[in-house]
C-alpha cells in the first residue's frame, strides 16, 4: 500500500514540477504588471497615505529681494523694501 513504485514517483515528481513552475510564471506575470504600473505617468498627483487629500504641485519663483522662493500664482509681498510682489 505504501510502497514505492515508479508509477507513484513519476506522479510525484511530475506535480512538483507542476507546482514550481505554476509560481514561477505567476510572479514573471506579477514583475510583468508592477512595470506596466510604474511605466505608466503619473498624471492624477502623488500618491498620498489613505484618508488624506491628494498633493498637488506647484511651481515656485525666487524673490529678488530677499531670495525666498514663494509660489509662481498668488505670491504676497515679503515685507521687505522694494518686494516686486504685491499683498
Amino acid at each position: 500500500m505504501f510502497g514505492f513504485s515508479l508509477t507513484k514517483l513519476l506522479f510525484t515528481v511530475a506535480v512538483i514540477m507542476i507546482v514550481w513552475y505554476g509560481f514561477k510564471w505567476l510572479g514573471r506575470v506579477q514583475a510583468q504588471r508592477n512595470a506596466e504600473v510604474k511605466g505608466k505617468p503619473a498624471d492624477s498627483g502623488r500618491k498620498t497615505p489613505r484618508g488624506a487629500a491628494t498633493a498637488q504641485v506647484e511651481d515656485m519663483v525666487e524673490c529678488a529681494t530677499c531670495g525666498s522662493f514663494v509660489p509662481a500664482r498668488g505670491a504676497t509681498n515679503c515685507g521687505q523694501a522694494g518686494c516686486p510682489y504685491i499683498g
